[in-house]
């Protein structure tokens, strides 16, 4: 697989910490020019306010906590992101329903399939 998102400058979002790193170390590979990880609202919302970010990850419950002030705020700034969850979509809110959902558990090529058309003026990477 070439690097079909590189240079790319990511926020995962996850509280699944051997989710988290797993991501983080996909995404490095394939060529991202930063990954950041948050684990909860409050880290996530703090790296949104000191970082400028391409795309962003979103598990839709972070122990407890929905994202959604997360995607508010990436929604205000014009960030693309997508949605990662174990539960069903039926849990997103109204306003957020059309955004693209990562179901877990997902393969290497849904996640750079997913980031590859989350993010305007990229190529769409086929999944197989």
């Amino acid at each position: 697989m070439d690097k079909p998102i590189s240079d790319l400058r990511i926020l995962v979002v996850e509280d699944e910490m051997m989710l988290l790193m797993m991501v983080e170390d996909i995404l490095a590979g394939l060529g991202c020019k930063s990954v950041a990880a948050a684990a909860t609202v409050k880290q996530a919302l703090a790296l949104i306010d000191a970082q400028v970010f391409d795309a962003a990850m979103l598990d839709v419950n972070l122990n407890g906590d929905k994202s959604f002030p997360v995607a508010d705020e990436l929604a205000r700034r014009g960030v693309p992101f997508m949605f990662s969850t174990g539960y069903s979509v039926d849990g997103l809110t109204e306003g957020y329903r059309d955004r693209p959902v990562l179901k877990k558990p997902y393969h290497v090529r849904e996640l750079v399939h997913a980031f590859s058309i989350l993010v305007p003026g990229r190529a769409p990477v086929a999944v197989n």
